[in-house]
């Protein structure tokens, strides 16, 4: 028999339970402690307190119970950014917030990158269409309507959305998911708030650098 899976609206709803609400909270501490999502349910219920056998009662199974997470954890960033997209403000300085935005949410979600895609390539079907709709769908749109409204103003250079897409998100994710391994090897301690505000305006440089046209020096000539 498949196991049971529930959907990001159904997530929102068991999340919204406090027994629920204290699985997912010690999920996400197990997650952020052990840098991994690989957690047991045994290793859940002795964090929160509760049961193991009642994550199958909010969430129908761990699967679920991930895709709870997911959508608690993700929920709000979604939602800003059509609101972000409607601002009267550069397609240049929307391209700043977001990614200081998505290096923000990894800071203060450190799995999230790593939970997006095994619930995209490592779950059934159903979970993953789920995470493809409401999370890098949204994205992913988001990104490409950007880029074009960058283009149109003649801001960005034209580049490849899907790439852009894998660029950014690969980019911003990865001074969280591989800080275990540089630690040691670069000397480097953990990701505290300045060190966050570094990558931000270090990734803000680096990709915009990359995709601003280059402004005409009063020679005529680039610069």
């Amino acid at each position: 028999m498949a196991p049971h899976a529930i959907s990001a609206a159904q997530a929102t709803q068991s999340a919204q339970s406090v027994t629920a609400a204290k699985l997912l909270k010690a999920a996400g501490e197990l997650m952020t402690e052990r840098n991994s999502i690989d957690i047991s349910l045994s290793e859940l219920a002795r964090k929160s307190g509760i049961n193991a056998a009642l994550v199958k009662y909010h969430f129908g199974n761990k699967e679920g119970l991930l895709l709870a997470l997911l959508v608690r954890d993700s929920q709000s960033e979604i939602e800003n950014l059509d609101y972000l997209m409607r601002q009267p403000i550069s397609p240049t300085e929307k391209l700043r917030l977001h990614i200081g935005g998505i290096i923000k949410a990894y800071h203060r979600f450190p799995y999230l990158n790593r939970l997006i895609h095994r619930l995209l390539y490592e779950s059934n079907e159903k979970s993953a269409k789920e995470v493809s709709r409401f999370f890098a769908r949204p994205v992913f749109e988001f990104q490409r309507k950007l880029l074009e409204e960058g283009v149109a103003a003649g801001e960005f250079r034209k580049v490849d959305p899907m790439l852009f897409y894998i660029s950014l998100i690969g980019a911003c994710d990865h001074l969280f998911h591989g800080r275990t391994a540089m630690s040691p090897a670069l000397g480097i301690g953990g990701v505290t708030e300045e060190v966050c505000r570094r990558y931000v305006t270090h990734m803000t440089e680096l990709i915009c650098g990359g995709i601003l046209k280059t402004a005409p020096a009063k020679n005529g000539k680039t610069r």
